[in-house]
Order: structure tokens, then sequence, then C-alpha cells
């Protein structure tokens, strides 16, 4: 007997037609909070182009900084979202749930469903108004294994956290043998 056939049977890792992707509101939502953190950026710079106007020790022209700062910070609000947005993907399967992310540095993530220990969907503020929810996903590992995807429609996380929370409860191996 070989050791593929005394494995449990995992499903493969699907291709990439089978991945789904996320909500497209939330390059909505990440474009508002790159708008956010380039505004916090910027009000600095301009601040300090402000006070060195007339400044002989000044070591930039006026406009210099906070320009570039504004410049590069509304180039990554205009393209980083929709990057992001086309490197995410993610694949409930019978026994594992599988993720797919990242711009610069591409992660595939296999979460057996067996290692969860509970779902949360949660929501901020920006992702309320456009009726989007992260589905956060606790492991038996520590805190920095938790998974997260973010950009589902409310009721599509939901489903997904019931759909885990019943195959936790109707696991035969997490069953109290007592």
């Amino acid at each position: 007997m070989d050791a593929s056939s005394s494995a449990p049977a995992l499903s493969a890792v699907v291709p990439d037609d089978t991945v789904r992707s996320l909500d497209g509101a939330i390059q909505s939502v990440w474009r508002i909070k790159l708008a956010g953190l380039t505004l916090a950026a910027f009000l600095p710079a301009l601040f300090y182009d402000l006070t060195h106007l007339f400044s002989p020790d000044a070591w930039l022209p006026f406009g210099v900084l906070s320009g570039t700062v504004l410049g590069l910070g509304l180039l990554y609000v205009l393209v980083w979202p929709r990057l992001r947005y086309r490197a995410w993907g993610f694949a409930l399967r019978p026994e594992e749930l599988y993720m797919a992310h990242g711009v610069l540095n591409y992660v595939r993530t296999v979460v057996p469903l067996r290692r969860i220990q509970h779902v949360d969907v949660s929501q901020d503020l920006i992702e309320r108004e456009y009726a989007l929810g992260r589905l956060v996903v606790h492991t038996a590992g520590s805190r920095s294994s938790d998974v997260v995807i973010p950009g589902l429609p409310l009721g599509e996380a939901e489903r997904i956290r019931d759909e885990i929370k019943r195959f936790i409860l109707e696991d035969p191996l997490t069953e109290d043998p007592v």
C-alpha cells in the first residue's frame, strides 16, 4: 500500500478558473482607506512646505515635498486597489479553505477545516456602507495564523461562516470522546 492511498482524501488545489474573486465594491473601500492614508501623509508635508515658504534654509523648494507625497499617494489610491483585487481569490472546498492573494508577494494558503476553531464575520464603517463583510477564520495555531477574506457581500460571508460552522459541528474528529 503506497502512502497516497493511506492519506485522507483532501481535494487537490483547484485551478484558477474555479477560484472565486471578491466583490468588486471592495476596490472602492480600499480606495477610501488609502485616500485617508494619503491625506494623513500629505498634511504634514504641506505643513512643512508652508512653514518653510520664506525660509532661506529650506532644503526643498515650496511644493516639492507636498506635491510628491500627493502625486504618489494619488497614484497609489488609483492603481493599488485594482491590482490587489485582481490578485485575490478563494475557494471553499469540502475539507479546506483555499486562498490566494498578494500583489508583490503572492501567497497561497490552504486551511484544513478541521483546524478551524471559530469563524467571525466583521465589518468596519466603510465596509458597512458598501454591505461588505470580512470573514475571519481563527485556526488552532497562534494569533498570527488567523486568516481573513475581505470584500465579501455580507450575506455570502455569513453563508460561508455557517457552512464552516456546520462542518466543525459535524466533524467526528472534533467530538468529545467521553
